[in-house]
C-alpha cells in the first residue's frame, strides 16, 4: 500500500466563505491536530493542504473533491 492509497478520516473548518479547511485528522486511531497550514493549492478533481500537525510532522492531504475522499499522499517527520 502506498501513501496515495492511505485514505484518513478529517475533521474540517468552514470559514465564512464556507471553503474548508482542515483542522484535525485520524491515522488510524491516532488524532493529529493541524498546528499550520502551510500552502494550500487547487486542481480540476482535487484540494491540496500542506500542514504542520500538533506532532511537528508535515503532511499533504489530498480531498478529492467529487467522491469526498481524503488521502494522505506525503508526510515528513521533524528531526530530532
Amino acid at each position: 500500500m502506498s501513501a496515495s492509497d492511505f485514505g484518513i478520516r478529517v475533521e474540517c473548518y468552514a470559514g465564512y466563505r464556507g471553503e474548508q479547511e482542515p483542522r484535525r485528522f485520524w491515522l488510524g486511531a491516532r488524532p493529529v491536530a493541524v498546528a499550520e497550514i502551510l500552502d494550500r493549492w487547487l486542481a480540476p478533481e482535487h484540494r491540496y493542504f500542506k500542514v504542520r500537525g500538533d506532532d511537528a510532522g508535515a503532511y499533504l492531504l489530498r480531498h478529492d473533491t467529487r467522491a469526498d475522499r481524503w488521502e494522505l499522499t506525503l508526510f515528513e517527520s521533524r528531526p530530532g
